[in-house]
């Protein structure tokens, strides 16, 4: 499957996890968005049920074991390229979690993470709606 210029929409899952007044993020280590925070998650794969995909990401990226919540946001990113083709194409499903184990260490697609104060979240290079995310997961 290709996640750049692909053929059709790809499915991906994210999780809001809060510890407290703090939400965790994860920076992004590779595109799109690289550099950018945003909420840990990833491509579900064939064959894979979404809660499942979405544990296996979160773990993945940041070596924290969760249980997943209530759907959250239910969203499209379409990046185009300069000549207006679609670069990615994405579907995301976005779940409320809680941690359930584990210890938070980054790794996989995230180049940090660590949890912010929503005051702090704010002043951060985001990506595309994930605020108003995290604000419907409160």
């Amino acid at each position: 499957m290709n996640r750049e210029y692909p053929d059709y929409p790809i499915f991906a899952v994210g999780g809001i996890i809060f510890k407290g007044n703090q939400v965790l993020l994860i920076k992004r280590a590779e595109h799109p968005d690289k550099g950018k925070w945003t909420i840990p998650g990833g491509v579900v794969e064939v064959g894979e049920r979404i809660q499942d995909a979405l544990k296996r990401e979160i773990f993945e990226e940041t070596s924290l074991i969760v249980s997943v919540g209530r759907l959250v946001s239910l969203f499209e990113k379409i990046i185009k390229d300069p000549y207006g083709r679609i670069r990615f194409h994405y579907v995301i499903a976005d779940y409320r979690c809680q941690v359930a184990g584990g210890k938070l260490n980054p790794g996989s697609d995230a180049s940090d993470a660590r949890f912010f104060n929503l005051e702090e979240v704010s002043k951060l290079n985001l990506t595309q709606g994930l605020m108003e995310t995290i604000q419907k997961a409160i």
